[in-house]
């Protein structure tokens, strides 16, 4: 009868989905029903990745062991619920090691659970979240922190705590002794949000936080502005309005002046210093570069600067008049069924190495983040060669026909034959069990009865995961727009992060072909892997420092119905401190 109740949880099992939202009237009187508990039917479904439970007031409990039960969480939001530190404590007792996004926001929470650090001793290590990457405690009650939560999410990147009552910032929030660029507590905390708030106190040690770019504490208490915050290395963007600053000068320029106008201003001492105040400027500059050395020298700095640069600008579906949209068969998902895709607009690969240095980059991914194709594979084609719509499908290896790159078409089960024989060749020659290439990649297809492919509309298969793409879609020198794909049989989040690193790399490499001119005649080598260079005048001009674009893609069901939007308002947070995304 307990499990009549809830459809959702049924269903969810019988299809072993990975995400999952509970919310609504019906939902809240389910759980009111239950005494202000989760069903214990929910910790049965351990394939979770996201998980979202809002607005249900009558949600008190998360229940005993929900991080034991649902390892795999990358995502779990529990906003405008009911959920004080009792009730939490036992559901994230324990250690969720995948989990990079927790929202706590709108629960009333006074104090928090023992997991994220709110025991007066702090969790104990191991770290309780050692993948989390934003923690929001928005619309709580709390009043300080404890630096318990610098050991439970040490990667921890933003921190959302507006609509609380705090009075200190950090506060308690740091450990003791905590100095600046110190790589100590919170070495990744790049966005920290402390509006509507009740801070009284800015504190100096604010600076020991090396890697903040935006702060947000407007709408509090405050009367000063520490100098420390023109240490902070790395702040952009700083929101001071709604306080009553002692300083009108300073409080003129907080409404109306950028932040480093701002900063500017109090590493000046602001208005009228005088030899005492000049005297301590000196000290804090001389101080601030002793820590520069120490944290790598003035050419690393540089680098750092250089890095944050970086630009791409994403182009909603909504924004794009012929948006690109992948149709995802039923029979993937027991053979490989993750798969996202974008579309990237702008790279230069034509002066020089700059395609060589393109695939070699896709040949270190697969090797290290993609761990040599075991977690995911990746795939690039050109552009303008890809006839959409697209669909995701499975074949069986007879059926399943293939250019493969630097082939003739073939059979996929004769391909696999093929690349088997070559590796034993390869065993005899070099007389050693290692392999190189392809070869590497065969043991991937054990026992698989159909393979996945991605076929056009045409019905031509451009790629075959996890062994290769086709020669009709291959890139060239002369490719200035690229459809990526990230495919995966583990989960969706590992390809999100792939595709992150993917186009992170690929800025920084348009960066690097931008800033060395190499001649666009590159040898003959390359051209005659790479295929012919158009030698269109217009295609051989300087290029133009823009952003690139990254144009979202949809994949869907077969009956139309969203499986995944890449990139969403969430992804591209994994590479925000080295890639700046203009939404």
């Amino acid at each position: 009868a307990a499990a009549a109740a809830w459809p959702e949880l049924e269903a969810a099992a019988r299809e072993r989905r990975r995400e999952l939202s509970l919310s609504g009237a019906t939902v809240a009187e389910r759980v009111a029903a239950a005494g202000g508990r989760l069903p214990a039917e929910l910790l049965a479904l351990r394939l979770l990745q996201s998980l979202e439970l809002s607005g249900c007031s009558a949600l008190r409990e998360l229940g005993p062991g929900l991080a034991a039960a649902l390892p795999a969480l990358h995502t779990l939001v529990l906003r405008d619920n009911a959920l004080g530190p009792a009730g939490l404590g036992s559901g994230l007792g324990g250690t969720l090691p995948a989990l990079r996004l927790l929202d706590l926001s709108g629960n009333g929470l006074e104090a928090l659970p023992a997991a994220l650090g709110g025991a007066e001793n702090g969790p104990a290590e191991p770290a309780a979240f050692p993948q989390l990457r934003s923690l929001n405690l928005s619309g709580n009650r709390l009043r300080e922190l404890g630096p318990g939560l610098a050991i439970a999410a040490p990667q921890l990147q933003a921190l959302l705590l507006s609509g609380n009552r705090l009075r200190a910032l950090p506060g308690g929030l740091l450990p003791p002794g905590a100095a600046a660029g110190s790589g100590g507590a919170f070495p990744l905390l790049s966005r920290l949000e402390v509006a509507d708030n009740e801070v009284e106190e800015l504190g100096p040690d604010i600076a020991a936080l090396p890697a903040l770019k935006s702060l947000d504490v407007a709408n509090n208490q405050l009367r000063e502005l520490p100098a420390a915050l023109a240490d902070c290395p790395r702040l952009k963007e700083a929101n001071f309005r709604g306080n009553q600053l002692k300083d009108k000068r300073l409080e003129k320029m907080v409404n109306g002046c950028q932040t480093k106008a701002i900063l500017e201003y109090l590493r000046a001492g602001g208005r009228g210093k005088g030899k005492a105040d000049s005297a301590r400027e000196e000290a804090r500059k001389k101080k601030r570069e002793k820590q520069q050395k120490k944290d790598g020298g003035d050419r690393e700095q540089d680098e750092l600067e250089e890095a944050r640069k970086l630009l791409v600008k994403v182009l909603h579906v909504s924004e794009n008049p012929v948006p690109l949209v992948v149709k995802a068969s039923p029979g993937v998902k027991d053979v490989r069924p993750f798969i996202v895709c974008c579309v990237l607009k702008g790279v230069n690969l034509k002066p020089g190495n700059a395609l060589k240095r393109f695939l070699s980059t896709q040949t270190k991914l697969h090797e290290d983040i993609c761990e040599k194709r075991t977690a995911a594979t990746i795939a690039t084609h050109d552009l303008r060669l890809i006839k959409a719509p697209l669909t995701y499908d499975v074949r069986p290896p007879d059926e399943l026909k293939i250019v493969p790159l630097g082939r003739k078409e073939t059979k996929a089960k004769d391909l696999l034959r093929q690349l088997q024989l070559e590796a034993e060749e390869q065993r005899k020659q070099k007389k050693r069990q290692n392999i190189s290439g392809l070869h590497k990649y065969l043991q991937l297809l054990d026992g698989k009865d159909s393979y996945p492919c991605l076929v056009d509309a045409e019905g031509v298969v451009i790629s075959f995961p996890p062994i290769t793409n086709s020669e009709k879609t291959k890139i060239r020198k002369d490719t200035r727009d690229l459809f990526l794909e990230v495919t995966s049989d583990t989960s969706l989040q590992i390809c999100k992060d792939v595709m992150d690193t993917l186009i992170l790399k690929i800025a920084e490499l348009n960066r690097f072909t931008l800033e060395n001119k190499e001649d666009s005649a590159s040898d003959n080598e390359s051209d005659a892997l790479c295929g012919a260079v158009n030698l269109n005048p217009s295609q051989n001009a300087e290029p133009v420092n823009l952003p690139l674009v990254v144009e979202q893609v949809r994949v869907v069901d077969t009956d139309g119905n969203l499986k995944v939007l890449y990139p969403s308002k969430t992804d591209l947070a994994t590479v925000s401190s080295l890639l700046t995304v203009m939404r």
